[in-house]
């Protein structure tokens, strides 16, 4: 789905009326301060001090409140709340949203107002506190709320089902009831699609498509799924055709991360996860899709263009840290007008799925269109030719970890010198191959999330960018100087094979281009230094200080404006970070993941090797001392016969 595509979706989901029936609930945040606490008179006990409390829906009302976000038009809510200051609070917010709660019953007895209380301390959220877990709902509100919805259906275009609790609405008398409205509804001249989602009862809708998540779907067809470990593709497969075809209807399959599986009529459709550069919080996300679900298949989208639209939805929600977030028709194009999707997951995690060109180490994830005849190159530099800058990670980790602590980083706890660690190395893994500045001002964001650093004190992205060139352009001096000296060969500072690869494609007609992250002065520098910048005949990229200019998009763009679409057939590009294979998948080339071992310039690294197949590599080859073979596979005139 294009921007086109995407804005126009957008624009028609702001005409839909959509019915919500489930479990309305209340999030209630409370940020704690232990430095307000006093001992009780009552008691003697230390008081746990609230400094703010917020409050937004969950359950019901969260998938509520992402329709209302994503621009929807008339939302009719159909639940029970309880006679009690939650559940006052919970209509107020209502009515600030512009929903229509008209159809909320409050029942007087037997019934509390469903809150999950979070306490927040220390940037962490302890034990939750909940209320409505003895909830019983009288029959008698069940059938009034039934009756409602069933009179409300001639004004709506879709009805989400939503079952979140134990003790909520969903008792078996009412899902019994609700599954023979749903087939009312699908006999009546004007049928009302129902989309389900369920935690407990997903067997009980017949009638209505179901959205559960891939765990779920396991225990559903009796294979409990253990552990943290994701679900694989091939078993969420099978239990999506399993279950799609128990309930005949169409089914979407959350995957957390790896995205959504579509499963209808038969054919399965799968759309990736995003790739999210930052902290994330997935509470509220399952509901995030949902609603970007139901508001494009009330809007008349198929299947696929709903999860698409689920998928963006939820990747802008699990961004928001520490409450359960919402989406907006903005956010939703600022994520899926050129989204950053995780390919082959399942490949990328478990090396010995791997495929292999015969006799080689070259791993074989896509292959090449046959006939190809490759006319256009692009080349990162640090890492897929040059070896200069090999060990920047473990520069920028520590100068990032020093930032974030402060004065303090020698003295910190150890749970917060982990966690600091922790969110810098996966930043690093995450960003590999993007320009220092764009690295940086992430950095920025985190010095002012973990409020250790005084205000005044917080560098802007320029400032810790000169802090770690200082640190990086020392080493790499004095690895030209030893070069300079004749103490070491080019060879020394460049992958294995590199040269030679370069030199074969540069006599074979192709236009070379080298694209990084680093300055410009810089890289030109280094590919005089190392004797390879002749063979780009100036055509090397490198950062000019603006964040807004991405040398290998550029180079990309710049490419493609020269040799039109059906040029795509003809470009290549090796790289050993997501960047340059990610922007090159995304417009039709082909792509070379280089996964080398930098200290020793050859052999496979397999923590690269995941991450360049997450990002779109077609191939995977460890260094180029197998060069000859890999151009036979790229069609280059010089390869292995």
């Amino acid at each position: 789905m294009g921007r086109a595509e995407l804005e126009s979706l957008l624009a028609d989901v702001r005409r839909v009326r959509i019915g919500i029936v489930g479990d309305f609930c209340l999030d209630a945040y409370w940020d704690l301060d232990p430095s307000l606490s006093e001992p009780s008179i009552e008691t003697g006990l230390a008081t746990r001090a609230v400094r703010a409390q917020r409050y937004s829906p969950g359950g019901a009302g969260n998938v509520a409140a992402n329709l209302v976000g994503l621009g929807v038009g008339p939302v009719r809510l159909f639940g029970v709340l309880g006679d009690d200051p939650f559940g006052r609070e919970m209509l107020r917010i209502f009515g600030r949203l512009g929903v229509d709660a008209s159809a909320m019953l409050v029942q007087e007895t037997g019934w509390s107002t469903a809150v999950y209380v979070k306490p927040v301390e220390s940037d962490a959220e302890s034990n939750r506190i909940d209320f409505g877990n003895a909830n019983a709902l009288d029959p008698a509100v069940g059938s009034r709320l039934l009756a409602s919805l069933r009179a409300s259906l001639p004004s709506l275009d879709l009805v989400i089902v939503n079952q979140q609790l134990a003790h909520g609405i969903h008792t078996a008398e009412f899902r019994r009831d609700l599954a023979a409205l749903i087939t009312e509804s699908s006999r009546g001249a004007r049928p009302v699609p129902f989309l389900a989602d369920s935690r407990a009862f997903s067997d009980s809708y017949s009638g209505a498509m179901r959205k559960i998540n891939d765990r779920e779907a396991m225990r559903l067809c009796g294979r409990e799924w253990g552990g943290d470990e994701p679900v694989p593709l091939e078993d969420a497969g099978r239990a999506a055709v399993e279950l799609a075809a128990r309930w005949g209807a169409t089914l979407f399959l959350t995957r957390g991360p790896r995205g959504i599986l579509v499963q209808e009529g038969g054919e399965a459709h799968v759309v990736p996860g995003l790739q999210i550069l930052g902290r994330i919080d997935t509470v509220g996300a399952g509901d995030s899709a949902l609603a970007g679900i139901a508001a494009a298949l009330a809007a008349g989208r198929d299947a696929r263009e709903a999860a698409e639209l689920g998928n963006f939805a939820a990747g802008v929600t699990v961004q928001k840290l520490f409450k359960t977030g919402t989406v907006s028709p903005a956010e939703v194009l600022a994520i899926g007008a050129d989204p950053d999707y995780v390919l082959a997951p399942e490949l990328a995690a478990d090396p010995h799925r791997a495929r292999f060109h015969e006799g080689t180490e070259i791993e074989v994830v896509t292959e090449a269109p046959a006939g190809r005849r490759i006319t256009h190159a692009i080349f990162d530099s640090d890492g897929t030719v040059s070896t200069l800058r090999e060990g920047w990670e473990r520069i920028m980790e520590p100068m990032m970890i020093h930032a974030i602590l402060c004065d303090g980083w020698r003295t910190a706890e150890e749970r917060v010198y982990r966690t600091v660690q922790e969110r810098v190395r996966d930043y690093i893994d995450k960003t590999t191959g993007i320009q220092t500045l764009v690295q940086m001002t992430g950095l920025v964001e985190m010095v002012r999330e973990f409020g250790l650093v005084p205000a005044d004190r917080v560098l802007d992205a320029k400032g810790y960018k000169a802090v770690y060139n200082e640190e990086l352009l020392a080493l790499v001096r004095a690895r030209l100087g030893k070069l300079v000296r004749g103490e070491v060969s080019v060879e020394e500072y460049t992958l294995k094979g590199s040269l030679r690869l370069l030199a074969d494609l540069d006599r074979a007609g192709v236009e070379l281009h080298l694209a990084s992250g680093t300055d410009q002065g810089d890289v030109e520098a280094e590919a005089e230094a190392l004797g390879y910048a002749g063979l780009f005949k100036g055509r090397i990229h490198g950062s000019i200080g603006d964040v807004k200019h991405e040398a290998k998009r550029v180079v990309l763009e710049r490419i493609l404006a020269g040799i039109g679409p059906r040029g795509l057939a003809g470009l290549v590009t090796f790289g050993d970070g997501p960047v340059e294979l990610r922007e090159t998948h995304k417009r039709g080339g082909y792509c070379v993941g280089v996964a080398s071992d930098e200290v020793r310039r050859f052999g496979l690294n397999l923590v690269k090797r995941a991450r360049l197949i997450r990002a779109g590599a077609d191939l995977v080859v460890p260094d180029f001392t197998q060069a000859r073979e890999m151009l036979a596979l790229l069609g280059v005139p010089g390869g292995a016969a």
